[in-house]
């Protein structure tokens, strides 16, 4: 019986899962959007965001911390000046799950797993603020193409004549 043994077994030994997880973290840090199976993303934020809020105050012995469980330098330095600050303020649920249409082999239940509080991206902000190009553009588009039909409606149409049929 499994009496006081929590977390999932995901069907592997511990230090398979542990890789994983380790794995998993540092993917989830390095792009803070991952796409996984649902039980695996649920068992990642008992991972993940421990870390979160052990860089919320930065100090050598915490980052030896988070490098003991991550083993990449990189994240680590990101996960300390970057994402601590970030989540400064927030007590806690630094990261989201949202359920995603089963996959398609085997029918798993799948699962996009993000941080909450991404930043904005820059691409997103100039559509909204060329609305009125766009339009300006979509309606300058059709105005060239309706110039384009009248112009092939007036050239001659040039037709093909077949071969002869060889006799």
């Amino acid at each position: 019986m499994r009496h006081h043994l929590s977390g999932r077994q995901l069907s592997r030994n511990s230090s398979h899962r542990h890789a994983l997880m380790r794995n998993m973290s540092v993917s989830l840090l390095r792009h803070e959007t991952i796409r996984t199976t649902a039980p695996k993303a649920k068992e990642l934020r008992r991972v993940v965001e421990p870390l979160i809020t052990l860089a919320k105050k930065d100090s050598e012995a915490n980052r030896r911390l988070a490098f003991a469980r991550l083993r990449d330098v990189a994240v680590v330095e990101k996960l300390f000046t970057d994402l601590g600050p970030r989540f400064k303020s927030r007590p806690g649920g630094y990261t989201r799950i949202l359920r995603m249409l089963p996959r398609p082999g085997d029918s798993a239940d799948m699962a996009l797993m993000q941080l909450v509080d991404r930043p904005a991206v820059a691409g997103a902000e100039q559509p909204a603020a060329d609305a009125g190009a766009k339009k300006k553009s979509r309606a300058k588009k059709k105005t060239e193409a309706a110039a384009d039909d009248a112009a092939a409606e007036a050239a001659p149409k040039k037709t093909r004549k077949k071969k002869a049929a060889a006799a």
